[in-house]
């Protein structure tokens, strides 16, 4: 599983983070994202049509790795793999979704926040993380003070991450990729704006 999940991270240094409240004309945003060069997304469970989305999404979109974010619980996490999600997100994690995820053998980046937090997923055999919320959390010296006691760890940082500050968080060599929510501003419908900035946020870290 940690093989998967880090393929599916490897493929673009961003991740954008989509909170969907239509299901109609969502594929002009996919399609805006994939002209963009982007191979991952993040749809937040935060919506009523975010499984609906989750399904037109990985079945219309091969070349895109769907991911599932906000997924909270093990009955969240059996939803989005029946959608059709590649790998879900979660903002932080419990021991319970933690071992979910292996036992169903479904890829998942489990959020933390802490040394704490870190270490108890270790013991499951995680490897990767979401640090979130980012900026809070402590920035950018916190994610360098973490590379001394987990030298193997990888991390996507998400949360307070902006086309300004993401170019020094993925030039961080604990960082895998990062996520986040300037791509598709909510309620932006502008897809050749989109498709630009998808662009720019592809070739961050090159």
């Amino acid at each position: 599983m940690h093989n998967s999940i880090k393929s599916i991270l490897s493929m673009s240094p961003v991740i954008p983070v989509l909170t969907i409240n239509k299901v109609e004309k969502v594929e002009y945003l996919f399609e805006a994202l994939i002209k963009g060069n982007l191979k991952t997304v993040e749809i937040t469970l935060r919506t009523h049509c975010a499984l609906k989305v989750i399904e037109i999404a990985s079945k219309k979109f091969s070349t895109l790795k769907i991911g599932a974010g906000t997924v909270l619980n093990d009955i969240d996490l059996q939803l989005v793999k029946d959608a059709g999600a590649s790998f879900a997100v979660s903002p932080g994690t419990t021991t319970r979704l933690a071992k979910k995820a292996i036992e169903i053998d479904f890829p998942f980046l489990p959020g933390v926040s802490n040394s704490s937090d870190i270490m108890k997923l270790v013991d499951l055999g995680y490897k990767l993380f979401k640090f979130f919320p980012a900026q809070a959390a402590g920035g950018i010296n916190y994610l360098k003070s973490l590379i001394g006691p987990f030298p193997g760890i990888l991390f996507c940082p998400t949360g307070g991450i902006n086309e300004e500050n993401a170019p020094q968080w993925i030039s961080q060599k604990n960082v895998i990729c990062v996520g986040g929510s300037w791509i598709v501003p909510s309620e932006n419908h502008n897809y050749n704006e989109i498709t630009t900035r998808a662009l720019s946020a592809s070739l961050l870290g090159n």
